[in-house]
């Protein structure tokens, strides 16, 4: 059976074909033999290993035969019209790049028939100001470019002779694969010395075997850049069937890969901005782990039960064969948000439970299993008496001292908290103001005594206790993504949930997308990264466009990531777009207006329904939206636990965006409402800080779901 090897470009198929291209490639998968696939070479062709194959009257594929290996092999390299597939098949020709050891394919022009042009006058231009080259100010050259890293000479050509990044990005998106990734890691300012490393880059003398020496380029790390191993017919399908979009799932970076399939002495940390591909490598990563141990228990997790459907759902896509548990410490893949895994180890706490419930609040609590209500802490700063001024008793910030500083330390008493250190809390508090805190915290743990509930921050707590005293943790690998929004609590129970070994913990966050609580540090709670932690830069999904306004949000906000360390920006993107559209409108009624017609505009255009979004600050206005867009006769629908509609318009919060990821998107700022003003107003500073960077960080995540256009319309 032939072996499938398909290029990133193959993978772009119209829809009306892709029926037809996946007949055909099982076919060719299965026997190249087969009658109707007429898999012929190309006489005159510039690469005697070139084959087109019918798919059907109209449509041609066009490939490249390789034997090696002990077998047959086929590199897809696209489908066009009979007579354009011939013309294509004719004059290109894979190789190996002898600098760098990647497959590239040429493209061998016919020889030009002179024409006879008659002189035309010369006008005089006025002389225009140089604008020295971009690459010329970075300090690349050709022989640098050319003999280092092995770009084709005449893509650098053009390259020394680009003036400004979006030039280049229109460049390095014309030259899919490696050498659109190196003119976009150079743009950024990236030595020819660190992108040979990063993406392992060698030089490979020919052998006496040249189909050889291509199938081994072909399987170098950042070939996965541009094509991909077909391993069966199943993931033929994906391939096909996801299209550019789920493109994600099959061509890795090689950054990406190293990831994916290192080995670490104990908890690794992966940082990186939205789009960077974080959970795309935690999602391949729980394949791998579960291919190399097919018996391993393996917890995938993050924030909300929003984003594991998600991590679920991106796992099957990638490999349906990986066995999935709906069973706490059962051989294969769990996938929970990490609420619902705290109730699971609740459930089958037994008799231990009421030891850990003593252990962390120094009582017991009757219904554990439920959840204290939201507006509890309100309702006690409210009935109870405190001197402390309004800056510090408020719901915020005793919320916060509850889940930072006494619950991971256990704290039972006013002796107990009068004791306690409180790293990181920037409000000091002396004596006094600490036994009016400890009023209102035990005022708190009284009422929820009455109803005997836990809230989830407590829940966590007393769940990572029943499983601290455990000989066989009930995991052998934990993966978790958007850690940035992880209480310490969560973070105890995860330390807790897995023994200390290699490759307990491999954890994906981004400082600059913490929407939910306040920031903690993984060393306070047991979680020790020593060093082992790194950043990917590269986004995959934004434009250009699209990610240096996101980015502007982020402006002279102070992020801060999980091992306290400063959290800089420097994300670039590898595709282009048009430059985002800002609307400023008046009203609310205008707002809508706005939002409909740039919708309606979309659709009319030919864009799908299901691939356009309208992201919104509340549920008022997401309802608002879904009125307005359906009583001009756009079908939409209000998105909030369930999954974002097929062939419908979404409309969503900022808040349920994350995770999410649309083609074109408009995004609603509103404007906060005079409850939220005065909420903020009577926050200490420190507090108030913290919600700013949270509100900034909202719409740093909400404008960054859209993949090509953005359209923001801002309510003054």
């Amino acid at each position: 059976m032939p072996t499938i090897i398909m290029a990133k470009l193959a993978n772009r198929l119209d829809g009306s074909i892709r029926g037809k291209a996946m007949a055909f490639l099982q076919k060719l998968s299965a026997d190249d033999t087969t009658a109707g696939l007429h898999v012929e070479p190309i006489q005159h062709a510039a690469d005697p290993r070139v084959r087109t194959g019918r798919v059907n009257q109209f449509w041609r594929a066009v490939m490249f035969r390789l034997d090696g290996d002990g077998e047959t092999h086929y590199v897809i390299h696209g489908i066009w019209p009979h007579d354009d597939a011939i013309a294509v098949a004719r004059r290109i020709r894979l190789k190996v790049n002898p600098i760098n050891g990647l497959p590239q394919i040429d493209e061998i022009d016919p020889p030009a028939v002179a024409q006879p042009v008659a002189p035309q006058p010369v006008t005089p231009q006025p002389a225009a100001a140089s604008v020295e080259p971009l690459f010329v100010r970075l300090g690349h050259d050709r022989v640098e470019l050319v003999d280092t890293l092995g770009l084709p000479g005449d893509v650098v050509d053009q390259a020394l002779a680009v003036v400004d990044e979006d030039a280049l990005l229109d460049l390095a998106q014309r030259h899919d694969g490696w050498v659109g990734t190196i003119l976009v890691d150079l743009a950024a300012g990236d030595t020819a010395a660190a992108i040979v490393a990063r993406m392992r880059l060698e030089k490979t003398p020919p052998s006496d075997d040249a189909d050889a020496d291509v199938l081994q380029s072909l399987k170098r790390p950042a070939a996965a850049l541009q094509y991909a191993f077909i391993d069966d017919q199943d993931e033929l399908r994906r391939a096909i069937e996801q299209g550019d979009f789920g493109a994600w799932r099959i061509f890795l970076h090689p950054e990406q890969r190293r990831y994916v399939d290192r080995r670490y002495n104990g908890p690794f940390r992966l940082a990186g901005g939205a789009g960077t591909g974080k959970t795309v490598v935690l999602v391949h990563r729980a394949r791998s782990l579960a291919r190399r141990r097919p018996n391993a228990r393996i917890v995938l997790t993050t924030f909300t039960t929003n984003l594991a459907e998600a991590l679920g759902d991106g796992l099957a896509q990638l490999d349906p064969r990986v066995a999935h548990t709906k069973a706490l410490g059962q051989p294969g893949v769990y996938v929970i948000g990490v609420d619902a895994l705290v109730a699971a180890v609740l459930r089958g706490a037994g008799s231990g439970l009421a030891a850990a419930m003593r252990d962390v609040l120094g009582e017991e609590r009757s219904a554990p299993v439920a959840r204290t209500v939201g507006t509890r802490w309100r309702e006690t700063v409210e009935s109870t008496g405190t001197t402390l001024p309004h800056e510090l008793a408020n719901e915020t910030f005793l919320a916060t001292e509850y889940a930072h500083i006494m619950l991971p330390n256990k704290v039972h008493d006013e002796a107990g908290y009068l004791r306690v250190r409180r790293p990181g809390r920037g409000v000091a508090l002396d004596r006094a103001k600490r036994s009016a805190v400890w009023a209102l915290i035990a005022a708190y743990r009284t009422q929820s005594r009455i109803d005997g509930s836990l809230d989830f921050t407590e829940a966590a707590a007393v769940a990572a206790s029943c499983l601290a005293t455990q000989t066989d943790r009930p995991a052998d690998h934990v993966l978790v993504d958007e850690g940035q929004d992880l209480s310490p609590t969560h973070w105890q129970l995860l330390r807790a949930l897995v023994g200390e070994h290699p490759d307990d913990l491999f954890i994906a966050e981004d400082s600059h997308q913490r929407i939910y609580g306040t920031r903690a540090v993984l060393g306070r709670y047991g979680v020790a990264i020593v060093g082992r932690s790194q950043r990917l830069t590269l986004n995959y999904r934004t434009t250009a466009q699209n990610l240096r306004y996101a980015m502007a949000i982020l402006d002279g906000g102070e992020y801060v990531d999980l091992e306290d360390e400063r959290e800089d920006t420097g994300y670039r993107s590898a595709r282009s777009g048009p430059l985002p559209v800002v609307e400023s409108v008046d009203s609310l009624s205008d707002e809508l207006q706005a939002i409909v017609c740039r919708v309606r505009a979309w659709l009319d255009g030919g864009d799908a329904p299901d691939t356009v979004a309208v992201l919104v600050p509340d549920r008022f206005h997401r309802n608002r939206v879904v009125t307005a867009l359906t009583e001009q006769g756009v079908d939409a629908r209000a998105v909030d636990r369930d999954r974002p509609p097929a062939g419908r318009v979404a409309v969503l919060t900022m808040h349920r965006a994350k995770g999410t990821e649309f083609s074109k998107v408009v995004l609603a700022i509103g404007k906060p409402s005079a409850g939220e003003l005065e909420r903020l107003a009577s926050l200490d500073p420190s507090e108030r800080k913290d919600a700013e960077l949270r509100t900034r960080s909202l719409r740093y995540v909400a404008a960054t779901r859209a993949r090509d256009e953005l359209v923001v319309v801002s309510r003054s």
